[in-house]
C-alpha cells in the first residue's frame, strides 16, 4: 500500500494532456490492482503501463485507446510461499470526453483485450485469455499542452467471470498537431457605383443624373415609347406618329404626310394613304385635335400655277381625310405654291423636298 500512495505523489507532480489539435496522445500510467481473492493472488498490487490514444474527429467518440499495462513486481500466489508471476495486460478501448469546465471534464472508456500470465502453462488457476473493461475517469488541463489523468477501470475475465480493478494516474503528452486549414480572407466587395440610383450602374449609365424614380431602359435612359424625343414620364401625347414634330410635351405640331402627287396631277395615289391612314387614327385618339393641311410645291411652272396646284393638293388631302371619319370641322386646307421652300429649286433632290403636304397641328 505505501508503494501505491508513494507512485500517487509521483504522479501528481506530473501533468497530462490530451489536445484535440494533436492527432495522437501518449499517456505512461502508474497504479495499482485490485483483484478478486479467486485469483489466488494478493489482492493488492502495482501496475505501471503506457497508453497511445488516437484523436478522433467528426466521430461519436473522441478517442480510440491501445494501452498495455504491467505488474511493477511480481505477484506472490496466497497458496504458496515459493510461488508468483507477472501479469501483462493489453487493451483497445473508446474513449467518450464529457466536458465540465474548459480545464475539467469526465470521460468514459470501454473495450477489450488480452492478459498473460508468466507461469500460465503451470498453473491452471490462471490462464491467458481475453478480457473485457470498462471505466471512468477524470481530466485535469493544468497547461495548453498538458493535464493529469485519474481513471479507475473494471476488468472481467472472458473465460471464468473473475474481476480485477484497475486504478491509475497518468500524464500524457499530445503530438502530431493537426495543420489547420488556412484562413481565407474574402475579397471586399465592392459594389458597383449607380449615382442616379436608377439601377443601372455609372459604367453602363448613357444618361446619367436620371431623375428619382424614374422607369430607365438597360442603359439608363428614360423611355421614350413612341420615339418622339419626349420621355414617357413627361409626354402627354402618347403613340406620337413616327417622324413628327412635337412640342416639349410631346404633342405634334407638324406632320409631313410624305405624299407625292404625279406632275400637274392633285390625285392623292393609294400608294400614300397609309401615312394619311396613320395621321387620321392619332386625331381619333384626341379629338381636340384640329389640323391645317398645308400643300407646296416646287419653282417649276408659273408661281399662280404652282399656288393653284398647290390649294387643289390641300383640298383632296382633306378629302381623304374625311373619308377617314374626321370631321371637316377639324380641318383647313391651304396652299402655298412655290413661296415656302425648305430646300433649294436648283437640285432635284431640294425639288423633291419642296413638293411637300404637311398637316400643322393647330391649338
Amino acid at each position: 500500500m505505501k508503494k501505491i500512495i508513494l507512485s500517487t505523489v509521483v504522479c501528481a507532480s506530473m501533468m497530462f494532456a490530451a489536445n484535440s489539435e494533436y492527432k495522437y496522445e501518449i499517456t505512461p500510467m502508474i497504479g495499482g490492482a485490485y483483484s478478486e481473492g479467486n485469483l489466488g493472488l494478493e489482492k493488492d498490487y502495482m501496475n505501471g503501463g503506457i497508453a497511445l490514444g488516437f484523436n478522433q474527429f467528426d466521430s461519436m467518440i473522441d478517442q480510440v485507446e491501445i494501452a498495455a499495462f504491467r505488474t511493477v513486481e511480481d505477484v506472490d500466489y496466497t497458496n504458496s510461499i515459493n510461488r508468483d508471476t507477472g501479469i501483462t495486460r493489453i487493451f483497445v478501448n473508446v474513449i467518450k470526453d464529457y466536458p465540465l469546465t474548459s480545464n475539467m471534464s469526465l470521460y468514459a472508456l470501454a473495450g477489450a483485450g488480452v492478459e498473460f500470465f508468466d507461469d500460465a502453462a503451470n498453473n491452471n488457476n490462471n490462464e491467458d485469455g481475453l478480457v473485457g473493461n470498462y471505466g471512468g475517469g477524470f481530466k485535469y488541463k493544468i497547461a495548453d499542452q498538458f493535464a493529469l489523468k485519474l481513471d479507475v477501470r473494471h476488468l472481467i475475465e472472458a473465460d471464468s467471470g473473475d474481476n480485477t480493478l484497475l486504478y491509475n494516474l497518468g500524464f500524457s503528452v499530445p503530438f502530431g498537431k493537426v495543420a489547420k486549414a488556412p484562413i481565407v480572407v474574402p475579397a471586399p466587395v465592392v459594389v458597383p457605383k449607380d449615382s442616379d440610383n436608377d439601377g443601372v450602374i455609372d459604367s453602363k449609365d448613357k444618361c446619367p443624373n436620371t431623375v428619382a424614380g424614374a422607369v430607365v431602359n438597360e442603359m439608363g435612359c428614360e423611355l421614350d415609347d413612341d420615339n418622339d424625343g419626349v420621355v414617357n414620364r413627361l409626354d402627354q401625347c402618347p403613340n406620337t406618329i413616327s417622324g413628327a414634330e412635337v412640342d416639349t410635351i410631346g404633342c405634334m405640331t407638324l406632320v409631313n404626310l410624305n405624299i407625292n402627287f404625279d406632275t400637274n396631277s392633285a390625285v392623292v395615289k393609294k400608294d400614300y394613304h397609309q401615312r394619311i391612314v396613320n395621321f387620321a387614327n392619332a386625331m381619333k385618339n384626341n379629338t381636340k385635335l384640329k389640323a391645317r393641311i398645308e400643300a407646296h410645291t416646287d419653282s417649276v411652272g408659273t408661281s399662280k400655277y404652282n399656288q393653284s396646284l398647290s390649294e387643289k393638293r390641300a383640298a383632296s388631302t382633306v378629302e381623304v381625310l374625311k373619308s377617314l371619319n374626321i370631321d371637316s370641322s377639324r380641318l383647313t386646307a391651304i396652299g402655298y405654291g412655290e413661296t415656302k421652300p425648305v430646300a433649294s429649286n436648283k437640285t432635284k433632290e431640294g425639288k423633291a423636298q419642296n413638293r411637300r403636304v404637311e398637316a400643322v397641328i393647330i391649338k
